[in-house]
């Protein structure tokens, strides 16, 4: 006869992964399954699909630093929504601050002289223009919303379209950004941006082009969980969200966390468009946003205010593309199945986070 006695019910279910762990992981896969059958629906063979996105995805250590790259993006986009969505502001502004941000690098990069500065000013100065700029554009759709009222998504969705239009005019104008037309062949871009201005890598080798823009977003991303939890202005910005009369009457100003909310955002956003540009593509062009700035307001809404979780939606993100993007390439699966894919990817995570909310 065993002395043993079973651990009870409740320790038991400690030892078990909780159900939001379990239930988006099977989401993905499930998503994943699907999106193989639609792959096999136009006649491209399945394994063949497979492989090519595994070698997109995981091949080299090039294609895990450029993966990782991208999720960096899509993490401080994510990052900036989640802040305004706690004071419950929209901003779907992500991709005209990125846009506004890689001009001010740009700028700043080519002709602010950053390039002769010392002890790493060459490329932080540039990311410091890039952060104001974000700032900028979103506090002007914070203020428009305090003074006149007017709705932050229509404000930022607006702005985004100016900001993207101000870049394609910047590297199409000779007087502003393109660089100096030799021949009737020169492409609308700017200059490529001079070595001392780009970031640093981390492991020093081209083939594994990770750079410091990854420790600063992990940095950023505590600090974030930090201010939210842990610190007054996490507080107010809650207070503001939840009932803005209400925060009034305590004394929060909540026009002043409104322009702040918004100012914040778009400086992640400005961040982002600086580390796309000195971290990855080195020059400024028509279609530099690529849409990352939509990309990583899915990821914001889909962390549901959860810093980790926009990390964890930004990696997601950034492999799926990478992948997506090889299989498109080598196995000629049509580039609009794999957007397909990501569509139900993201629809079925938030019927999953709708369905963790009513069970809980």
């Amino acid at each position: 006869m065993s002395l043993a006695r079973p651990l009870p019910r409740a320790a038991r279910r400690r030892w078990l992964p909780p159900t939001s762990m379990i239930v988006p992981v099977a989401t993905v896969l499930l998503t994943l399954l699907l999106g193989l059958l639609l792959i096999a629906l136009t006649n491209v063979p399945v394994p063949d699909a497979i492989d090519a996105f595994i070698d997109g995805a995981f091949g080299s250590g090039y294609v895990i630093a450029a993966s990782i790259n991208r999720a960096v993006a899509y993490t401080l986009v994510g990052l900036g929504f989640i802040i305004a969505a706690r004071a419950n502001l929209t901003n779907v502004g992500g991709e005209g601050q990125i846009a506004v941000g890689g001009m001010a690098a740009t700028a700043v990069a080519l002709y602010g002289g950053a390039e002769h500065l010392p002890l790493g000013l060459a490329f932080l100065w540039p990311m410091a223009a890039a952060v104001a700029a974000g700032a900028a554009w979103g506090a002007l759709a914070g203020i428009l919303k305090v003074k006149s009222g007017t709705n932050e998504v229509i404000s930022t969705l607006l702005l985004t379209f100016i900001g993207i239009w101000l870049l394609y005019w910047s590297v199409q104008s000779v007087g502003l950004l393109r660089r100096p037309m030799t021949t009737s062949a020169t492409l609308p871009e700017s200059l490529e941006i001079p070595d001392p201005t780009r970031l640093p890598l981390l492991t020093g080798d081209p083939s594994v082009p990770l750079n410091i823009g990854l420790p600063i977003t992990i940095v950023l991303a505590f600090a974030v969980w930090l201010v939210l939890a842990k610190t007054v202005f996490g507080w107010q910005l809650r207070a503001v969200g939840l009932n803005e009369r209400a925060a009034q009457r305590a004394g929060i100003a909540h026009a002043g966390i409104t322009v702040a909310a918004m100012a914040i955002a778009g400086a992640f956003g400005g961040l982002a468009g600086a580390v796309m540009l000195q971290g990855d593509q080195y020059l400024l062009k028509v279609g530099f946003s690529s849409g990352y700035g939509f990309d990583g307001l899915v990821i914001g809404l889909l962390a549901r205010g959860s810093p980790l979780g926009v990390v964890a939606g930004a990696l997601l993100f950034g492999f799926l593309r990478s992948g997506g993007i090889n299989m498109e390439m080598v196995a000629q699966v049509p580039s609009a199945i794999v957007m397909v894919i990501q569509g139900l990817i993201v629809v079925s995570l938030a019927a999953m986070s709708f369905w963790l909310d009513r069970t809980r």
